[in-house]
């Protein structure tokens, strides 16, 4: 049940999640239907209904649809679900006439297996909040936690509204701004691109069948990602637009018109007239990665533990990696009769998730470093590169498993089964 406030009565909570995003509904989720002794809570900061004003989307990798299905949530979003069908790389400068597609994927994992889909972020989040009444999660909207303190036997929880909690687990879902990593006194190495990250809505004439398109423009990467057409049948795309702080800032500040312009130099005009169907926003683009994951009693799971350039379109992936690796090791440790706090049981948490996150990490650093510039030398080896990848079937295969989550060391909730 979602209730707002009337925290002060509950105590020996097993689990107590703090933010109710997808990567703390899905820990709460995946913990309460793999184990149901365990008593599981989610308190989070924002105001009663935050959620539902999100209307942002996201690209779901095919392991984390997989995990979904397997969390009993994924059939109430496939309605509303776009597939990507395929995928076309170009590289290129806003002014050029034509941008030959260097790159493109096929779309599927396995036959009738997109390796991605495209959600709306309200949605996802709706979906787990149903599942999590269901399954008899306590969330607690607009209360933030104030300071915890930890001891041999768990960690007491210090709530805005006076409440205390008692738990002996406390995971720190609460974004990569997180205010209970600093509590924890958990360091990060981050920095700022320079960048931000332009997302609105687009209205096309003409369908985009699947298609997911990325351009790289010397400012940063122009994605467009294909919508579920809405009731009425128009045909929609999510832009994720990276453009230099100034500008961005000017752009989705000032007049309308010049935006259309510009989103339409980047856009094109192989879908038909383009309309913006909602207020564009911007948010500063950096890299973010916590030196620890875990602490006693104390673990961190998406963008709390990292926060990635979108380039990959890999951040919401990641924390679902991270859920689903985090319930895999607690579950397993309650079977086995071990304390789920203790450090040593986290440690198998960090050391499964802190190399495939700094990789990550890395990766979409250099490849923003690399394609965010206009270079003549730099443009020709990586376009060379481009092409190369493109006449490589397998290495394309190596890397479309690797974009859908389906890589090795793979937990077993983003492989479709139980834990």
């Amino acid at each position: 049940m979602e209730q707002k406030g009337d925290a002060g009565s509950r105590s020996g909570l097993d689990v107590l999640i703090a933010g109710a995003g997808y990567a703390g509904l899905a820990a709460a989720v995946s913990l309460k239907q793999a184990r149901p002794s365990l008593a599981v809570a989610v308190v989070d900061a924002a105001p009663e209904g935050a959620w539902r004003r999100d209307g942002r989307a996201s690209a779901i990798a095919a392991a984390a649809c997989r995990m979904l299905e397997q969390l009993g949530v994924w059939d109430e979003i496939a309605p509303e679900a776009q597939a990507i069908t395929d995928m076309v790389i170009t590289d290129s400068r806003t002014a050029d006439p034509v941008r030959p597609a260097f790159l493109t994927f096929a779309g599927e994992v396995a036959p009738g297996e997109p390796f991605a889909h495209m959600v709306y972020n309200h949605d996802l989040n709706g979906a787990l909040r149903r599942r999590s009444a269901e399954l008899g999660i306590d969330i607690m909207e607009g209360i933030a936690v104030q300071s915890f303190d930890t001891d041999g036997g768990g960690v007491t929880v210090h709530l805005a509204d006076g409440a205390t909690l008692r738990a002996r687990l406390l995971v720190a879902a609460d974004g990569v701004n997180s205010r209970l990593r600093d509590m924890a006194g958990i360091r990060t190495v981050r920095w700022a691109y320079g960048q931000s990250g332009i997302v609105c809505t687009v209205a096309h004439e003409r369908p985009h069948n699947g298609r997911a398109e990325e351009h790289f423009l010397p400012a940063g990467p122009f994605a467009t990602l294909p919508l579920k057409p809405d009731k009425d049948g128009t045909n929609r795309s999510s832009i994720v637009w990276a453009e230099r702080t100034e500008d961005a800032e000017k752009l989705v500040s000032g007049d309308e018109l010049v935006f259309e312009t510009e989103l339409e130099h980047r856009f094109g005009l192989k879908l038909g007239e383009i309309r913006v169907m909602d207020k564009p926003r911007a948010w500063p683009l950096g890299l973010t990665l916590a030196r620890a994951f875990v602490a006693p009693r104390f673990a961190l799971a998406g963008d709390a533990a990292h926060g990635i350039h979108p380039i990959a379109g890999q951040g919401l992936n990641l924390g679902f990696r991270d859920v689903a690796a985090l319930a895999e090791v607690v579950v397993e440790a309650d079977r086995l009769g071990q304390d789920i706090g203790a450090l040593d049981v986290l440690e198998r948490y960090q050391q499964w998730r802190r190399f495939d996150t700094v990789q990550m990490g890395v990766t979409t650093d250099v490849l923003n470093r690399l394609f965010s510039n206009d270079i003549a030398p730099v443009r020709a080896v990586r376009d060379i590169g481009l092409g190369l990848v493109d006449r490589m079937p397998r290495l394309k295969e190596f890397f479309i498993r690797q974009a859908s989550g389906l890589s090795g060391g793979t937990p077993r909730l983003l492989r479709g089964e139980a834990i």
